[in-house]
């Protein structure tokens, strides 16, 4: 029987009294909104699909146990095993993410997706994650040892990963994982004017991409148009909030959801919305924030530059994440087919969190990294 006492030494009830609590609480709260909100979101639509009113939820349940195991498995680990399972997660998924250009499956113009076992993976979702990590680690040993060209190979990689990401295309995914890599290269001591330059060359790409992508032109267009002119989910969504009011209709109430083609992922909120009210969703927004600044509050108190800008890295992700496809709902920026982490359908989505989610709980653990802090770069 494991001891959970503070003088046990097992790993278990080391990391039980090292992990922060509070962040594994509200993540877990997350995933138990995932599963409610997913009974009532996806039997509409697999129903419209022809695939029996619980095909949705018996995959995510499926998945949900698979990740959150991960994440606490993950969550135990050591720094370099974090970073070690970074650069190999990251390798593979830049791997996978070639095949895809290949021999991909083309959804809506897009081949993001590759099917292996009768599962369908988005190689994308877990390049977010490892490239954090991985950037910070170069990041860090640029400014840990002067003949490492840390930045320089940071510069390569994200260079790399964002042509396979257009290459899909997926301007979405292209612009978080810019902005994160922006984030923690502005926090590891880049200057002011190449912030704005950055900054510059990064408002330019957006405005080409409206000219070279159609699918972003239309998107941008349907989002500039007048209220009679906008999409129909966007009008779907709109409609789901306004319905669900302050206080919702109730569970299983909803009446606007069985005509969101997208209820069980890209707008999930808008149900949760519908049948819970603006409370439920004051509440997911108050989880995504406070889990983001606690993790960033507590890297902060860390002397340790790898751990300050993987966590504030991983963090920032998770949390634009949910600003991107909350705001999406909301028709407060062009739609973005962007799942909401841990509470949309998915298991591309719900693994890839989890492995973020799993390093940044092991990241943040107190007063357990001191051994392994200087031997980030011995191999």
């Amino acid at each position: 029987m494991v001891s959970f006492s503070r003088n046990s030494r097992s790993i278990i009830a080391n990391w039980w009294w090292t992990v922060d609590k509070t962040l594994l609480t509200l993540i877990t709260l997350l995933l138990a909104i995932g599963i409610f909100l997913n009974f009532s979101a996806s039997p509409s639509v697999a129903n419209r699909i022809g695939v029996g009113s619980f095909h949705f939820i018996k995959r995510q349940l499926f998945f949900v146990p698979i990740a959150y195991g991960a994440m606490l498995f993950l969550s135990m680990q050591s720094l370099k095993t974090i970073r070690r399972t970074a650069i190999v997660g990251y390798g593979v998924a830049l791997f996978l993410m070639v095949l895809t250009l290949f021999c991909g499956e083309e959804t809506k113009g897009a081949s993001r997706w590759i099917s292996f076992f009768g599962f369908s993976l988005q190689p994308s979702e877990f390049v977010k994650p490892t490239f954090a990590v991985v950037a910070a680690w170069l990041f860090e040993g640029q400014k840990k040892y002067c003949d490492f060209p840390g930045n320089l190979l940071s510069m390569a990689f994200y260079a790399l990963t964002a042509a396979l990401l257009l290459l899909q295309p997926d301007l979405g995914m292209t612009i978080v994982v810019t902005l994160i890599w922006g984030f923690q290269f502005f926090l590891s001591g880049l200057s002011i004017s190449l912030v704005v330059i950055l900054g510059l060359l990064g408002l330019a790409g957006a405005v080409a991409a409206y000219f070279i992508f159609p699918h972003v032109h239309v998107r941008v267009d349907q989002f500039l148009a007048s209220e009679n002119s906008l999409g129909y989910q966007i009008k779907k969504s709109l409609e789901a909030f306004q319905s669900g009011g302050f206080f919702g209709r109730g569970p299983g109430e909803g009446v606007v959801k069985v005509n969101i083609p997208d209820a069980h992922t890209d707008f999930i909120f808008a149900v949760a919305a519908e049948e819970y009210g603006m409370l439920l969703c004051l509440l997911i927004v108050g989880i995504y924030a406070a889990i983001v600044v606690r993790s960033m509050l507590i890297s902060a108190k860390d002397n340790n530059l790898f751990i300050i800008l993987s966590a504030a890295a991983l963090s920032a992700s998770f949390g634009l994440q949910a600003i991107i496809n909350m705001a999406s709902s909301l028709h407060m920026m062009p739609t973005k087919g962007m799942t909401l982490p841990f509470i949309s359908y998915g298991g591309s989505s719900l693994l890839a969190t989890a492995l973020g989610m799993g390093m940044l709980l092991a990241i943040t653990r107190k007063n357990v990294h001191a051994e392994d802090k200087d031997e980030t770069y011995e191999e």
